[in-house]
């Protein structure tokens, strides 16, 4: 089904290109708008999600602290092990333990990505729409 659209307009060649250029022009700040929006929202999750971990961590060192004096002091009690030696073995084992945590860590921080990727995309191909010659 054919449709025949007639418009009658007195606008010229120069002025639709310059709505054009116009829409085009808003739609990149626009787009930049809700990229700075995403990612002003995500560094505040982090943050609230970085003060807890903090204040659990806090907590956390304090019990885990008592707990290894209470199994150093065990260990010289039931195995009549010297006292250096108790310490030793529990601070070996904090480390080992430590080492292996740090390193989950560490290869699940190469997985983060902050930057909201359909926006930045979006806004690349933007950019490189406009600095294109017409």
């Amino acid at each position: 089904m054919a449709v025949n659209l007639h418009t009658e307009s007195n606008s010229s060649v120069a002025e639709l290109v310059t709505g054009i250029i116009h829409d085009a022009q808003t739609l990149m700040e626009q787009q930049l708008a809700l990229f700075k929006q995403e990612v002003r929202e995500d560094f505040a999750k982090a943050r609230e999600a970085m003060i807890s971990l903090a204040l659990a961590g806090g907590l956390l060192l304090v019990g885990v602290i008592l707990l290894c004096l209470m199994g150093v002091y065990m260990l010289h009690e039931l195995a009549h092990l010297p006292l250096w030696g108790s310490f030793a073995i529990v601070g070996g084992a904090l480390t080992v333990s430590g080492g292996v945590l740090g390193y989950l860590g560490r290869e699940q921080l190469r997985t983060v990505n902050p930057v909201p990727e359909q926006t930045a995309k979006a806004l690349e191909e933007n950019l490189e729409w406009k600095t294109k010659p017409m």
